[in-house]
């Protein structure tokens, strides 16, 4: 038996008093990236050595717990998790950095992965 990635979209209206959180935990998650798309690239270049996923978490270990971050460790695990994945998958030595400032003509629209382990809904 082999198991099967599942991915969910969830579909929430947001109040717009959650708007600002939710776009501050989306430029840490262009954090987290970028710093991905940094290191591993460096790995490669001066070690010719590819990261994982795996590599990338433990990397990232603690940035959840970092004054002010928002984002909890499950999110910080799936971004490593999504960028390892997509380097992969685009057979690239480096991706495109995520771009934050909504002024810029490269921003990347606002992205935050959640492990479902760690999603919790409450009333309303």
């Amino acid at each position: 038996m082999h198991s099967m990635d599942c991915t969910k979209t969830l579909r929430l209206r947001i109040k717009d008093k959650h708007a600002r959180v939710l776009s501050a935990m989306a430029r840490e998650v262009n954090q987290v990236w970028n710093f991905c798309n940094e290191t591993s690239h460096r790995a490669i270049r001066e070690r010719h050595q590819f990261l994982s996923g795996y590599d990338l978490q433990k990397l990232t270990n603690g940035f959840s717990k970092c004054d002010g971050v928002q984002i909890g460790s499950p999110t910080v695990q799936q971004v490593c998790e999504d960028y390892a994945k997509a380097r992969k998958q685009f057979k690239k030595a480096k991706l495109r950095r995520r771009v934050s400032n909504s002024q810029s003509s490269k921003y990347s629209l606002g992205w935050i992965p959640f492990k479902a382990r760690a999603l919790q809904y409450k009333a309303g």
